[in-house]
């Protein structure tokens, strides 16, 4: 019974980090199509002057 813990919880953990992954990635992707989202100030088409937050 013990030889499965150390592999199953490296499984688990592998598992909930790829599923925050492929969240944040979604989110992010979702942020850069939206055009309520200011650009930066390194982008080419940024505010050169904006004051960073």
């Amino acid at each position: 019974m013990d030889i499965y813990l150390l592999p199953g919880l490296a499984l688990i953990t592998l598992v909930l980090v790829l599923i925050l992954a492929l969240r944040s990635k979604r989110k992010t992707d979702e942020r850069r199509k939206s055009a309520e989202t200011p650009k930066s100030a390194l982008a080419r088409d940024g505010d050169a002057h904006k004051k960073a937050p």
